[in-house]
């Protein structure tokens, strides 16, 4: 498993887990590794330290040698510029929807076409899926990470 510090062309900074640099490079082509705050496809990788620790507990730090990519000015947290009583409104308001899962595009479709009752759902799709249920013009927009981690 490998780590890679990621950024999109808006500036919001995220990780991705990768099995390899390779599953990473192919999941990138294939337009898969996406800003979890804005949805962009266009990710670069970051410049990241590599630490390493031997059997006798020294630590040894070195820098990569050449970054993938340029990285973006760096940007503030994304709740930066909000005022706290509004991220926890926010959050509150994420809480009282009904998270579904991998089952949010069926969900989503079923509430659309009133085959199940109206409610605020949550959950993940793929950007297939996405693409899809906005083809059948069902409106829905990506939640950034901060509003849905778990503070407890």
């Amino acid at each position: 498993m490998i780590i890679f510090d990621l950024a999109c062309t808006r500036g919001h900074r995220f990780e991705g887990w990768f099995a390899s640099g390779d599953a990473f490079e192919q999941q990138h082509a294939g337009g898969h590794v996406r800003c979890p705050v804005c949805d962009d496809a266009e990710v670069s990788r970051l410049p990241s330290a590599h630490v390493a620790v031997s059997k006798g507990g020294q630590l040894s730090v070195r820098a990569p040698a050449a970054p993938a990519a340029p990285a973006p000015a760096p940007v503030p947290d994304v709740t930066a510029g909000l005022p706290a009583e509004l991220v926890a409104k926010l959050r509150e308001i994420v809480r009282s929807t009904e998270n579904v899962g991998a089952r949010f595009p069926e969900e989503a479709r079923r509430i659309h076409y009133e085959e199940a009752p109206a409610r605020a759902i949550r959950g993940q799709a793929s950007p297939e899926e996405a693409d899809s249920l906005r083809e059948e013009g069902i409106d829905f927009a990506p939640l950034p990470p901060f509003l849905t981690e778990d503070r407890h």
